[in-house]
């Protein structure tokens, strides 16, 4: 479980945990993790391994794996959960702030998921949860490097679903809408404001909704009938169009 520390990564956690998972939690946030595998270890009577790590850092997935392995620690469950975004016209952006975002969001993701997938295909069972989000449909002018990234998780997971069929071992690739966590304070932005349609989403429902799609074997799964009603609409839509209306509500939401 990476980003379990907070956010839609933290209820994921929960919902493990009251499933009767053991965990192994991933996050930069020793202090918060130490507060969960505390809290989880006494309420739901599991294990929980803590794991303090930055996912931006290069080769950190090898580190992960191998000391999982060497504590013989069994991955029934991925959650590829963490990742950020940042809100800003292409050219102004920090090329570190970018490069920072497709190393956590992209490379930790596609390099974890390699390295348990193998183990799972082993014993011939096993869930991949992928975090997308419905950025993943169109392109996002003022967020272009993190809607990109979103595209390639789904593109990435549908994919990989496909070549396991049959094996055992599933990929669901959960693509929420906005949801109320600390992602619109990392990325400088509001939330989307168009109508009263779009209001942030729960992040215990949008895990609860996510996982219910992992034991069902759905391999995308969009939380929200007004984000699926979007998401069918721009199946129809040019996308010179797409990519006006998102640079619309882009613009809008801007934090100053």
């Amino acid at each position: 479980m990476t980003g379990a520390s907070s956010g839609i990564g933290y209820e994921f956690a929960k919902i493990l945990a009251e499933n009767k998972y053991n965990l192994v939690v991933v996050s930069r946030s020793l202090d918060k993790l130490n507060e969960i595998k505390k809290n989880f270890e006494q309420r739901y009577q599991i294990s929980v391994l803590v794991f303090p790590a930055d996912l931006s850092v290069p080769n950190i997935c090898e580190e992960i794996y191998k000391e999982l392995t060497e504590k013989k620690v069994v991955i029934d469950v991925l959650v590829n959960n963490a990742g950020f975004g940042k809100h800003g016209s292409y050219s102004d952006q920090e090329w570190e702030t970018e490069w920072k975002m497709i190393q956590v969001n992209l490379i930790s993701l596609t390099h974890l998921t390699k390295l348990f997938l193998r183990e799972m295909l082993k014993r011939k069972e096993g869930n991949i949860i992928n975090v997308s989000s419905t950025a993943a449909f169109g392109p996002g002018p003022f967020m272009a490097v993190y809607y990109a990234i979103k595209a390639y998780v789904l593109s990435y997971s549908e994919a990989l679903a496909n070549e396991l069929k049959g094996t055992g071992v599933s990929v669901t690739c959960l693509c929420p809408g906005q949801t109320a966590t600390g992602f619109q304070k990392v990325a400088n932005v509001g939330p989307v404001k168009f109508g009263p349609f779009l209001n942030l989403a729960k992040p215990d429902e949008v895990a609860c909704y996510g996982f219910n799609a992992m034991l069902k074997g759905k391999r995308v799964a969009i939380p929200g009938v007004i984000n699926k009603m979007m998401i069918f609409a721009v199946r129809f839509c040019p996308r010179r169009l797409m990519a006006g209306f998102v640079r619309y509500l882009q613009e809008k939401r801007k934090i100053a």
